[in-house]
């Protein structure tokens, strides 16, 4: 029994070399072939034969096959090389470009390629060369051409299979029989993962959307020596856009509002106010229409003075160019709507003013200065510093790191982009600033709206008696329009990194806090404040909320998302507002509105498309609901901003057993009863939420999910297949 069971195993490992050596040999016969294949591409470059004479004609076909289900090849270069002394024949042109190919079309290249006589001789010497007769050398020498895969598994086959067989000899012979045979099997499962592994390590790697190459190469013997034939591609892909029926398209009623903040008034109606008092108002947070005229034009020539009396007038510039990113309240104590408005100016001599009305669209009249900034000691005395801090004459520390100096922005902020905000407790907040020295927070009187003058500040590294409380950024650290809303149990506080242009890298971040004054934080416990300068761009401080992206169902792609604000609706909703810029080369934008959820580790993220009138079964939903095939992207840090780059989507399948597999591998499950979804993709964990929503610009409604990852701090959306 003991000797059939090891004349057995020899057998199988035997047979299951002989098998993969004579499935090669026979391929081989029939000459060489070599397929590669990209994102659902395909490239074979093939031969008639693989021994050819002195003088004989090697005949080769390339076939390329655009089998894609989502990729059209917008074009491609080929570069089709040979080894030395092989020559193209007369009549054979390759091209070095291919057209574009829609998915479905294939283009098949044939030519030949004939040996010179200098190198290979003539068909009568071949007949008695070798390989090693000729000193001529070669791309093909074994010694210093890179060997060809198939030969490496082999090799790594056999010696595989010939270690295993003497370690299981060696094991077996010492071991008692009761434990051989539980030995015996776990060897022979040894071999079958080793080759599976080797086998996978043939699979190309995905390429970076937009962008795929391959490389199919043959080896053939041309007079007794081994040539290489080589086609190598680089290849532009466009992604296939949706095919919709005119029925399920769609527009939205965009309107163009720079910073926009969002204001639900009491009668159920949405308000957005942005820079130059651009406003515009909605039933749905979907389809929005300007009032420009309106709120602009109430202002009078009198408001209009009061509001810039601190600023120095920039010359061309209209009276409201100036005038940027305003936030709106509606102050009950006051009983009046309060209008929070930026006023800046140049070497940081800016403010931030208040303005009152009886009506969202106004007529706002003007109450006072908030906060100044950029003062020196020529105009301390029209501020009211003094009166705040109890100091008559400037004091040293804004001299020092002062305008004059040219250095105010290394300590002080800049008094614009203002937030105002109530807390749990009703006490109300302003918090301002943009690049310079950081976002400062201070602490108003509810009965006037503008400072609460009983409320005193330490002045230390992240504090100033006149400022408030710094809160985030310093040091010219990018990081402007902050904005801090309560979502469940946190203070959300969200700033724009990067320059505004639409290649600036402008994209926002979020920190969290339990208390409204901080400390601000990431899902990594990186602190939003910084004591020196880093270019933080594309940092890995704070979560970034979303980067350049583009649906299939998208025409152009949306990038430089920024300068948001953020709401809590009635039935608890959460949406973020924001304006966005595009990749086709301009700088115009619009606002968009996106759904926000509550992951389970207590982080938000943003719903994949705009809004739409979804709402997230907190119940969850049927498994098979869930499985198939996806469209994924995944926000990455490291984007081309200066080019313009957006993401495009990659494919993968959720299956029914748990696995991830496609353009990324890896695992998900659901949280039974609740939308709560944990994915691991590459490696990386993943945590989030589904829900259903339409897709965007289309009537079509599909599972999507939206996460964020646990380690990496990026997002990921996924949007399942409606095509």
């Amino acid at each position: 029994m003991k000797q059939n069971r090891w004349a057995m195993f020899l057998a199988v490992c035997f047979l299951l070399s002989c098998l993969m050596a004579g499935t090669r040999t026979m391929a081989a016969t029939e000459g060489a072939s070599k397929t590669t294949e990209v994102r659902g591409i395909s490239v074979t470059l093939e031969t008639d034969k693989t021994e050819y004479q002195a003088g004989e004609e090697i005949l080769f076909t390339i076939t390329i096959y655009n089998n894609s289900t989502h990729y059209n090849m917008a074009g491609s270069e080929l570069n089709f090389t040979y080894s030395e002394g092989l020559e193209l024949t007369e009549d054979s042109v390759v091209p070095t470009k291919i057209q574009a190919m829609k998915s479905g079309a294939s283009k098949v290249i044939r030519g030949t390629l004939v040996g010179s006589e200098q190198v290979f001789g003539t068909a009568s010497d071949s007949q008695d060369s070798t390989a090693e007769s000729s000193d001529v050398p070669s791309s093909a020498d074994p010694e210093t051409r890179t060997p060809d895969i198939w030969t490496a598994v082999m090799i790594a086959e056999a010696a595989a299979v010939i270690g295993i067989v003497t370690v299981t000899a060696v094991i077996c012979h010492k071991r008692k029989k009761k434990r051989k045979n539980k030995l015996f099997l776990l060897l022979l499962l040894v071999p079958a993962t080793g080759l599976a592994a080797m086998v996978s390590l043939q699979s190309p790697a995905w390429a970076a959307s937009g962008q795929a190459s391959t490389a199919p190469y043959v080896y053939v013997n041309y007079a007794g020596q081994e040539v290489s034939i080589r086609a190598s591609f680089q290849m532009s892909l466009t992604q296939k856009s949706l095919e919709l029926e005119e029925d399920q398209k769609t527009t939205y009623a965009r309107v163009t509002c720079h910073d926009p903040s969002v204001f639900l008034d009491r009668d159920g109606k949405y308000y957005i106010f942005g820079s130059f008092l651009a406003s515009a108002q909605s039933d749905d947070l979907i389809h929005w229409t300007s009032i420009d005229a309106a709120v602009q034009g109430s202002f009078t020539e009198e408001e209009k003075e009061k509001i810039r009396a601190w600023n120095e007038e920039l010359d061309g510039k209209a009276w409201n160019d100036y005038l940027w990113a305003p936030d709106i309240i509606y102050n009950e104590q006051m009983g009046k709507y309060c209008m929070y408005l930026s006023a800046d100016g140049e070497h940081w001599k800016s403010n931030i003013v208040l303005l009152t009305a009886d009506s969202v669209q106004g007529p706002y009249t003007y109450v006072d200065t908030v906060v100044y900034s950029g003062f020196t000691e020529e105009t301390y005395a029209q501020t009211d510093v003094g009166r705040v801090t109890g100091e008559a004459s400037i004091p040293q520390r804004y001299v020092t790191n002062g305008v004059t100096a040219g250095n105010w922005g290394d300590k002080w902020p800049n008094a614009i982009d203002p937030c105002v905000f109530y807390d749990d407790e009703g006490n109300l907040w302003m918090s301002y600033g943009s690049w310079s020295g950081g976002i400062f927070l201070l602490q108003l009187d509810e009965a006037t709206g503008l400072r609460d003058e009983t409320v005193t500040y330490e002045t230390d590294l992240h504090s100033d008696a006149y400022f408030g409380k710094k809160i985030a950024g310093g040091m010219y650290v990018s990081g402007e329009a902050s904005y801090i809303q309560k979502i469940g149990d946190y203070y959300y506080l969200f700033i724009s990194n990067g320059n505004l242009e639409s290649n600036g890298g402008y994209n926002m971040r979020i920190f969290r806090s339990e208390r409204p004054d901080g400390e601000y934080v990431d899902l990594k416990g990186n602190s939003a404040l910084y004591d020196t300068w880093v270019q933080n761009y594309n940092g890995g401080i704070g979560i970034r909320l979303m980067g350049g992206y583009q649906w299939r169902s998208m025409e152009i792609g949306n990038l430089a998302q920024g300068h948001n604000s953020a709401i809590v609706t009635e039935d608890g909703k959460a949406y973020v507002v924001f304006h966005t810029r595009t990749n086709n080369g301009s700088e115009g934008h619009y606002v968009k509105v996106h759904q926000l959820f509550t992951t389970k580790n207590g982080w938000i993220v943003a719903a994949p498309y705009q809004t739409n009138g979804e709402t997230l079964n907190e119940q969850g939903y049927d498994r098979s609901e869930l499985v198939g095939e996806y469209e994924i992207i995944l926000h990455k840090l490291n984007i081309d901003y200066r080019n313009r780059e957006v993401v495009y989507p990659d494919f993968i399948t959720l299956n029914e057993d748990g696995t991830i597999t496609g353009e990324a591998e890896g695992t998900w499950s659901i949280e039974d009863g609740t939308a709560w979804i944990d994915l691991t993709i590459d490696g990386n964990s993943y945590t989030g939420v589904f829900l259903k929503m339409k897709v965007e610009n289309t009537t079509v409604e599909t599972m999507v999910f939206t996460g964020i990852g646990t380690e990496n701090q990026l997002t990921i959306w996924g949007s399942k297949s409606i095509d």
